[in-house]
């Protein structure tokens, strides 16, 4: 599996940033990383 370089990461985020625009990108990172913290609190709780 390839891994993601730093173009491929910044392509993606100019694409995130034309899609949602700036007023909504807060709020999406937000969520993003509200997920990751449950997903990991999750992850702990199973162990």
């Amino acid at each position: 599996m390839p891994r993601i370089g730093t173009t491929e990461i910044i392509v993606v985020a100019i694409v995130i940033f034309v899609i949602f625009g700036g007023k909504k990108l807060p709020e999406l990172v937000k969520g993003i990383a509200q997920a990751i913290k449950e997903f990991r609190n999750a992850f702990k709780d199973k162990d």
